[in-house]
């Protein structure tokens, strides 16, 4: 089951419409703002390209519309509006489906700076821009196809995997490092953190993802590098489940950060 959250994503109208308020309007125009200041020379060439296709608003949340348009055209994507948290199940067969979850919620004032659950701004703008790029989609779409047939104890395999790419993905490019994963591209503080030289940074072999631990509540110790976005389109092209049973049978990497404290009841 999906986890509670305080959010209430916002159902479209009859015409697929959502309507947004003033201060929603705002706050989306608040965060666009800031990290578009965040990410200069630190975005790949591929995320800002997207950028430009999808025509992305500064002024007021997209409509879904709007988007699938643009992805529908480039890539045969689009966007589906859900609850503010989805179950596994769900998540991966939207993708599988070509469909990417975006939770029709904004988060509020007092959260501006980081949310644990991901809102509209950190789906469209960390996101969608990347899902206008072929190679990418199809290892976000071959990634969908695997997840909804895997047995649940494989699941948090595959989430690493996921996890450090589509989300914390990084790039080494002819002009440095520069950041794919829509996880970095939407949080400022997580944008700043990678060149801080705080973090690992290490080639991504896939069986050693899907071996790595990590926290969802802190900035990463460790992020992996790619050479180029076509590598993600050879990944997607592998024998991912068997690397999987590779990885169980050699165990976890010890983890690069604490354990959780838990909270006294």
């Amino acid at each position: 089951m999906a986890k509670a959250s305080k959010y209430v994503s916002k159902a479209p109208d009859d015409n697929g419409i959502i309507h947004w308020s003033v201060e929603e309007n705002e706050i989306w125009a608040e965060l666009v703002a800031r990290q578009l200041e965040c990410i200069k020379g630190k975005a790949c060439d591929e995320y800002l390209a997207g950028l430009e296709k999808i025509k992305l608003p500064h002024n007021r949340i997209p409509q879904l519309h709007e988007l699938n348009d643009v992805l529908k055209r480039e890539t045969g994507w689009q966007v589906a509006p859900v609850p503010a948290l989805i179950d596994f199940d769900e998540f991966f067969r939207l993708l599988a489906n070509k469909q990417f979850p975006v939770a029709t919620f904004i988060r509020s004032r007092e959260e501006f700076d980081y949310l644990q659950e991901p809102d509209i701004f950190h789906e469209i703008f960390g996101h969608c821009a990347m899902l206008t790029n072929p190679a990418f989609a199809e290892f976000t779409y071959q990634y969908g196809k695997l997840g909804y047939a895997a047995d649940k104890k494989d699941r948090v395999y595959l989430a690493r995997l996921y996890w450090f790419t589509v989300e914390f993905g990084l790039m080494q490019t002819e002009n440095g490092l520069r950041i794919y994963g829509g996880g970095i591209l939407s949080s400022p503080g997580e944008t700043q953190y990678v060149y801080s030289g705080k973090p690992e940074i290490s080639p991504l072999q896939v069986l050693d993802v899907l071996r790595t631990p990590y926290r969802i509540d802190i900035m990463q110790p460790l992020y992996y590098t790619i050479n180029s976005i076509n590598d993600l389109f050879e990944i997607s092209k592998m024998d991912i489940m068997a690397l999987v049973e590779k990885a169980k049978a050699l165990g976890l990497f010890e983890p690069k950060f604490p354990p959780k404290e838990k909270i006294a009841s």
